[in-house]
């Protein structure tokens, strides 16, 4: 399924989320670092990065933004609250939360490619308080109940 995803850019070098080999093959639109200036981020910091982008999703969409594997692997920066959600009445500028949880400080570059993002479908709910819950064969077992 294809959906057409308005954007704007709020700067005039803000590179454009792309899929680095095409919608068939990749998930995620790669997100770009987007500054004046090289950002470095010490061992165990995080950073707030822009992109330079805002996105306008319809209704039951969200943008899940997600780590890159190639920069956690050779550089240990992730994303911190992966995924990340931009809503779809959010208008504002697309930023990556990234740490650094590597032993060395990491230098990032204005257009260097920093994180993912995947839209996704979504449904909406009613909540509807009950006094009881149907009953289930693992009830209320919680984390490690259902061995390792």
């Amino acid at each position: 399924m294809d959906i057409e995803i308005k954007f704007r850019k709020f700067r005039f070098d803000a590179c454009v989320p792309k899929y680095a080999h095409g919608s068939v093959e990749d998930a995620g639109l790669d997100l770009s670092y987007c500054a004046d200036h090289p950002v470095t981020l010490a061992p165990g910091e995080r950073s707030l990065l822009p992109t330079g982008v805002a996105i306008e999703l319809p209704a039951g969409f969200e943008g899940q933004i997600r780590p890159r594997s190639g920069l956690a692997l050779s550089r240990g920066l992730t994303v911190l609250n992966a995924p990340g959600t931009v809503d779809p009445g959010y208008r504002g500028e697309v930023r990556v939360l990234l740490i650094n949880l590597s032993d060395t400080p990491q230098t990032l570059n204005p257009g260097e490619r920093i994180a993912q993002l995947v839209i996704a479908q979504y449904i909406s709910v009613r909540l509807q308080e009950v006094s009881t819950l149907e009953q289930s064969k693992r009830g209320d077992t919680g984390f490690g109940d259902s061995g390792t």
